[in-house]
């Protein structure tokens, strides 16, 4: 069963009217917008990964939703499983530096135990308000696709975590991801539509442009890469199917202005379509990150 399946298989059961039909990331309920996400070893981050850095990782994530709203941080639940000593009171050490990085209170959670050589699995929930809250299904025909930042640099970090060598901003990039929240704020009152990149540049603007009924199609030469990710790789292809970016994509009116890059545009039909050099090319066989067995 894929991830989609899955979620297929929810929408027939009993859903709360703030969830959207389950085809956003968050959902809306009495004023608050509310987000959850888990992180598990071995699939969102390894286990050679330094504790310190999976706190803010798993908290981060979790506050880019909440940036892909506009939504102001109100704080989160966390749910832990108790298991090594030190690495417990290493993963506090980074989970207070994130919270004070991002002014982001703990309002509570649950503990349990973690059976001996399990993987570590760990959510939290995060709550927003005062949030534009543009939906992932709002985009039209004529918009422009934006992306904040830079894209790829977390995919290559994911290389280098792997073979213990590469640039340190790289490694950091996918280590720790900070989330637009100055961004979003700014972006989405004016946004149609808007997303954050968790799974990849081409996965992601594709259920974008399915959830709005439209086509969208991207200029790879577009494509913002940073001068790290060039030296490093500069692959495009590797760059707009890797994950955890956490960069904010969205459609918006072409001729608007923001602290954006415009990588492509919405049209009537359906489907994802590439051009690099003004020649169309294929789609890769992998258009991102997909949870399935």
């Amino acid at each position: 069963m894929t991830e989609d399946d899955f979620l297929d298989a929810l929408r027939t059961l009993p859903l709360h009217p703030g969830a959207h039909g389950l085809r956003d990331d968050t959902a809306i309920i009495g004023g608050y917008v509310v987000t959850t996400d888990t992180l598990v070893e071995g699939v969102h981050f390894l286990a050679t990964d330094p504790p310190q850095d999976v706190a803010w990782k798993l908290v981060a994530t979790n506050l880019s939703d909440l940036a892909a709203k506009g939504a102001a941080v109100e704080g989160i639940l966390l749910n832990y499983p108790l298991g090594d000593d030190a690495w417990d009171q290493a993963f506090l050490r980074g989970l207070a530096a994130v919270l004070v990085a991002f002014a982001t209170p703990l309002i509570g959670g649950d503990t349990v135990t973690l059976p001996p050589n399990a993987p570590r699995i760990l959510t939290v929930t995060a709550f927003g308000t005062d949030a534009a809250a543009p939906p992932r299904s709002g985009a039209r025909a004529g918009d422009a696709l934006w992306v904040t930042g830079t894209i790829g640099d977390a995919g290559a970090g994911l290389a280098i975590a792997l073979k213990g060598e590469g640039p340190a901003d790289l490694l950091a990039a996918y280590r720790r991801p900070h989330p637009r929240l100055t961004e979003g704020r700014l972006i989405a009152p004016r946004a149609h539509a808007m997303m954050d990149v968790s799974d990849g540049v081409l996965i992601d603007a594709q259920r974008m442009a399915a959830a709005s009924g439209l086509a969208v199609a991207i200029d790879l030469d577009r494509v913002p890469l940073s001068p790290a990710y060039r030296a490093y790789s500069g692959d495009i292809f590797a760059a707009v199917t890797a994950g955890d970016d956490y960069e904010l994509l969205f459609a918006a009116p072409a001729d608007s202005e923001f602290p954006a890059t415009r990588i492509g545009n919405f049209a009537p039909g359906a489907g994802l379509t590439l051009t690099q050099g003004g020649i169309a090319v294929p789609l890769p066989t992998r258009l991102g990150y997909a949870h399935a067995r």
